[in-house]
């Protein structure tokens, strides 16, 4: 009997990431969901509790799962400490004993220009967003190498165009460089010959129904999560070679690759047609001259010989 993969999802307790890890584990994944509040999940009344609400934590997801008969852990876990990412690793470990998916969802989010965004706030959004996924991604990839390099890893970030940063320069900086991790990381899997490896970023084509849009979206103009988390689920289908170090759009990504073609059925108000609040193209990040890599440094080499 084939052994069920294993999810960690981080930032799973509300919105994209709670409906991620939900239909993770109604598709025969054992899951660990992680973020930084926990509850009395059999405490909480009425359940389950408003998805987008301080009531649903990891806690309650968890129940969830393990209610629907899937197989689920809740673990808490500050992305900005890197030993608590690293026992939140361990706990995946510990309990299902190897890891094949990371998703990373965890975020922290302001939306001002510059001159109203104070350096605390800043730096908080760069230790939550790049930071918190550095971390993670450095806890995991030990545990993908004892998998024989068999893995996926999704991230919840955008594509790279200079519409992205008017009026949230702060964010857009984390979020940008998650990107670019995306399309690094990757190069070092293509580089290493890890075939069975992607990492990949995705981002919605509509704003979704979550706790960050709960109170300043207009309903007509949202969609459910389920198209996002549809979209992921494709993904992890998907050859790792056809993936790696794309940045996807959550619509455009089930249209061309799943042959998607009605999606009125995410709309968040039935019969609305929310508006598309990403470019249809975006633009090519290559160059000429994309595959002369020069003299590459290895500072680790360097470093050996000092």
């Amino acid at each position: 009997m084939a052994l069920s993969q294993v999810a960690l999802v981080v930032g799973a307790s509300r919105g994209i990431g709670r409906q991620i890890a939900l239909d993770l584990g109604q598709n025969g994944y054992h899951v660990a969901v992680a973020a930084k509040s926990i509850s009395e999940a059999y405490q909480t009344h009425p359940f389950p509790p408003d998805p987008n609400s301080a009531q649903s934590t990891v806690s309650t997801v968890a129940r969830e799962i393990n209610e629907a008969s899937g197989r689920a852990i809740a673990i808490q876990v500050d992305v900005r400490n890197v030993e608590d990412v690293r026992r939140m690793v361990d706990k995946v470990i510990e309990v299902y004993g190897r890891l094949d998916v990371l998703v990373y969802n965890s975020g922290a989010i302001w939306w001002a220009e510059v001159e109203k965004t104070d350096t605390k706030r800043f730096q908080l959004m760069q230790r939550v967003n790049p930071e918190g996924l550095y971390a993670t991604v450095q806890a995991c990839l030990p545990q993908f190498q004892l998998n024989d390099w068999k893995g996926r890893i999704i991230v919840v970030s955008p594509p790279i165009y200079s519409r992205f940063f008017r009026g949230k320069t702060a964010y857009a900086m984390g979020k940008i460089a998650m990107s670019v991790l995306t399309k690094g990381l990757a190069m070092d899997f293509e580089r290493q010959g890890r075939t069975d490896m992607a990492i990949t970023s995705i981002w919605p084509v509509v704003a979704i129904d979550s706790a960050a849009t709960k109170d300043s979206a207009i309903k007509e103009e949202l969609r459910k999560p389920t198209i996002f988390s549809d979209a992921v689920l494709a993904m992890l289908r998907a050859p790792a070679r056809s993936l790696n170090g794309n940045l996807e759009l959550d619509e455009d990504y089930l249209r061309r690759c799943c042959g998607v073609e009605d999606f009125s059925h995410y709309s968040l108000v039935p019969g609305t047609s929310p508006r598309r609040i990403m470019p249809a193209v975006l633009p090519d990040l290559t160059v000429t001259e994309q595959l002369d890599e020069g003299r590459r440094m290895d500072s680790t080499k360097i470093r050996q010989k000092l």
